[in-house]
């Protein structure tokens, strides 16, 4: 059966909603049980409900204090260096977000630019409205293109004269 994405809203229906909050509480202590065991690091999970007065903690009271000590003993700057709030999480999906935008314009253009050389190649003329900027951007493309194939001509060129005297030896 194939998952389907899930709205994340509140849960109006009380009822719905306790029995969301307990099969995804008990599927969050076993993923904590399994990333505690499969990779051998110490894990705890406390979870705090609306219906209940003490939370939830796995593995035990004492196995979530042990944890806890050990990363209070961490200097401060230690603790949270690999922490995560909710704008400084926003701000790196933001910054990757706009990375992805550059590289997908820049990938466009480039597009953009050998669709228009070749065009100007089958059809014979360059179109009368092409602004200063894309004709240099064309220039450009054209040089690199030119480059790239007297690059492989010379390459293919040496590789022939070293068959040639291979062949001949």
């Amino acid at each position: 059966m194939a998952r389907r994405n899930t709205k994340l809203a509140f849960i109006v229906n009380d009822a719905k909603r306790n029995a969301t909050y307990k099969k995804r509480k008990s599927s969050l202590i076993k993923k904590t049980m399994e990333i505690s065991t499969l990779c051998g690091v110490d894990a705890c999970a406390i979870i705090y409900s609306r219906n209940e007065f003490e939370p939830e903690v796995w593995p035990s009271h004492f196995g979530v204090q042990t944890v806890l000590h050990k990363f209070l003993r961490f200097p401060p700057l230690e603790q949270s260096r690999k922490m995560f709030d909710q704008q400084s999480f926003l701000k790196q999906r933001i910054m990757k977000a706009e990375d992805q935008l550059k590289k997908k314009k820049t990938q466009n253009r480039k597009q953009m630019m050998s669709l228009l050389m070749f065009k100007c190649l089958s059809t014979g003329f360059v179109e009368h409205n092409i602004n200063l900027q894309i004709a240099q951007d064309l220039l450009s493309v054209i040089d690199r293109k030119l480059n790239e194939l007297d690059r492989k001509i010379t390459r293919d060129q040496s590789h022939e004269r070293t068959l040639v005297a291979t062949y001949r030896i």
